[in-house]
């Protein structure tokens, strides 16, 4: 069974497919992946940004390097809840992401208050402070809220080889606390799904050839970015604000 991790190093690539193609995959990976512990389950996020969202419109440019913050569940919390404060960055291709589980009305203090989590452990206390300056550093505010149902693989050979089916990925950018519920605006139709290969080096071979015998190819896909792109910039665009490539 995979264990919690907090750390993670890896490259991600994304591909959209059918359901036809997920139903697909599904059987054919059952000979070289498990689900997770998981199952189907629901996945929240409200991500954080500038007032006139700039780490989202500097991440659809495509730079170097990029970075994103955001506060995750696993289904819809109750304020008692364990949720995770997430630093996400990017660099030359390769994915770093730390995090700390944290419970919801703490994390909701330190968002919204200032009021500072405790850390416990080294590597918390370095994950809390590498989260403060970043948000300090950008003065950074809710802005969006998405959420997905996930079905997620690890390999059986190497747990850091993991696969994600990603739909109903639907957005809000009012109500945005993760008590309120999964609710919003679909960005997907639902005949479409997500899927993220997470991998630590070089993907392995049986999995190029059944990405390859199905036709299914990476793309350039942010689901925050596309909301962003569908609805906040054109809200932008109407009351004459920011420019909308």
């Amino acid at each position: 069974m995979m264990q919690t991790q907090e750390v993670f190093k890896r490259y991600e690539k994304k591909y959209m497919i059918t359901v036809k193609q997920l139903n697909i995959l599904l059987s054919n990976l059952k000979k070289y992946m498990t689900a997770d512990q998981y199952g189907k389950h629901t996945i929240c996020n409200i991500y954080f940004d500038t007032e006139n969202y700039e780490l989202i419109r500097t991440s659809i440019e495509k730079p170097v390097y990029k970075e994103k913050v955001r506060l995750r569940s696993y289904g819809i919390p109750g304020e008692n809840d364990i949720v995770y404060l997430e630093l996400k960055k990017k660099f030359d291709g390769i994915v770093y992401k730390r995090r700390i589980p944290i419970k919801l009305n703490d994390a909701k203090s330190y968002l919204h208050y200032g009021k500072k989590p405790k850390a416990e452990e080294t590597q918390e206390k370095q994950i809390t402070n590498e989260l403060d300056y970043t948000i300090q550093k950008y003065n950074l505010e809710p802005a969006v809220y998405l959420s997905y149902e996930r079905v997620a693989l690890y390999g059986n050979e190497d747990e850091n080889l993991r696969v994600t089916f990603d739909y109903n990925i639907c957005g809000r950018d009012t109500m945005l606390s993760l008590e309120q519920g999964n609710y919003g605006t679909l960005l997907l139709n639902e005949e479409k799904a997500l899927m993220e290969v997470k991998i630590p080096g070089a993907m392995p071979l049986w999995m190029s050839h059944m990405f390859s015998e199905l036709k299914i190819f990476p793309i350039s896909y942010s689901k925050y970015g596309e909301y962003y792109k569908q609805y906040i910039c054109q809200k932008q665009v109407t009351r004459g604000g920011i420019h909308c490539a």
